[in-house]
């Protein structure tokens, strides 16, 4: 098990401390503890699976009040991730609030309503007039819902209040009422899967020099999107396999594990990443004896990408010529490609910003990543990585494994709206095991 970077602890506890704070801030009930909205149920919600980015559909969320009185009041409260948003304008008896995210999952984006209205037992309601947008990243995506008979409040300075026209529950004499007494949850959750896709891929270099300089090597990962991928927390999405050309030898890199034999394998600053954005990996290089045809590789860690379609770009060769060793010949672009894996470097900056329609701002990204078939490059985009500085470091997070897409941003959500139990404790338990 490699060590874990200072970085990487600190981590974890800021990922814990904001999911606590949130939890309290949104009032919601930590798990073991007396539920204050027995008799309010929410109806199931099913998978909403092949949804197309740029479409919209009812904001998904019913509820049965199963006690024996009618309730003057309720409220409802939604969290989606990263590559949903909310219809606009909010209207004005609600409010919407983006947690800013953390380094193992971006923004969050939350929608809380007040109806004051008679909510009478036995009877199915659910809200008239919410959309639930699908962006242009949304990729494996959830939603939690949540209904209680008190305030769910905003954190302090946050929420933004709505200024649409309000909206109000209606019945349901379709739905299948709760029955009366229930004790099932006043929340749900559901998957929210689009049609689309997420382009990893690398880029290589090529090298020049003489015995004994030392020349700079710097490779690449890139998502080119269209959409945003998660992996389990506090992990790096995916990993990078580096192998040096013969007769070298690595002097210097950052947060890249070695593994022998002039071997690396690189990881990502973060378990997410967003469309349009890369990672620089940096290393010396220095030049022990000519070898000709010394050639290296780059090539995406072996293990299932199903959202990733496009083959040809996950490997890519590092070429050196040595001066009176003949040449390598070609360029060390991406397999399939006929751009230069020399360019730019990896920096990334912003403030993560969401994809989704109620976020806040978007990032930006500099420097460039070689696509698959083609001498083009991808640029910018709307991304940013919830840090600052250049990504050239290799990552933070370069020494784990890559894990399944999971949206971390719905996980990070449900923890404020259902309770931290389960989520929480999963942290705790994966932190010490580390």
């Amino acid at each position: 098990m490699a060590h874990a970077s200072p970085r990487r602890r600190a981590l974890r506890r800021t990922a814990s401390a904001v999911g606590v704070v949130a939890l309290i801030a949104l009032g919601a009930t930590p798990a073991g503890a007396a539920d204050p909205d027995t008799g309010l149920v929410m109806g199931k919600i099913g998978p909403i699976d092949g949804v197309k980015p740029g479409s919209e559909l009812d904001l998904p969320g019913s509820f049965t009040n199963a006690g024996t009185a009618a309730l003057d009041k309720v409220w409802m409260a939604w969290s989606i991730s990263f590559g949903l948003g909310y219809s606009h304008p909010t209207p004005s008896n609600c409010s919407t609030y983006s947690d800013g995210g953390a380094d193992e999952a971006p923004q969050s984006n939350f929608l809380i309503c007040e109806f004051d209205q008679t909510v009478n037992p036995g009877v199915v309601y659910a809200p008239e007039g919410l959309k639930l947008m699908i962006d242009d990243s949304a990729l494996n995506d959830e939603l939690f819902a949540r209904v209680s008979k008190s305030p769910i409040e905003m954190p302090e300075g946050g929420g933004i209040p709505g200024t649409g026209p309000a909206i109000k529950l209606v019945e349901r004499p379709d739905g299948t009422p709760a029955a009366p007494g229930s004790t099932e949850p006043a929340t749900a959750q559901t998957k929210v899967t689009a049609k689309s896709t997420a382009d990893f891929q690398v880029t290589g270099a090529h090298l020049k020099g003489k015995v004994g300089d030392t020349v700079p090597l710097k490779v690449k990962y890139a998502n080119a999107g269209p959409g945003w991928v998660a992996g389990e927390p506090y992990e790096s999405v995916t990993n990078v396999h580096i192998k040096m050309p013969a007769g070298t030898t690595v002097t210097g890199t950052h947060s890249c594990r070695e593994e022998g034999q002039g071997a690396y394998v690189c990881g990502t600053d973060s378990s997410f990443t967003r469309p349009n954005t890369e990672h620089t990996y940096t290393f010396n290089l220095k030049i022990n004896k000519a070898v000709p045809g010394a050639k290296g590789s780059v090539a995406l860690e072996n293990k299932p990408r199903p959202f990733d379609p496009v083959k040809s770009n996950d490997t890519a060769d590092i070429l050196l010529d040595v001066e009176g060793a003949g040449t390598t010949g070609g360029s060390g672009s991406t397999s399939g490609s006929g751009g230069s894996g020399t360019s730019g470097s990896g920096s990334t900056s912003g403030s993560g910003g969401s994809g989704s329609a109620a976020s806040g701002s978007s990032g930006s990204t500099s420097g460039s990543a070689s696509t698959s078939g083609s001498g083009t490059s991808a640029t910018g985009g709307s991304s940013a990585t919830g840090t600052s500085g250049s990504s050239a470091t290799g990552g933070d997070l370069a020494e784990t494994g890559s894990g399944s897409t999971l949206p971390l941003a719905g996980a990070a959500a449900g923890a404020v709206l259902l309770g931290a139990g389960g989520v929480l404790l999963a942290r705790r338990r994966a932190a010490q095991q580390r």
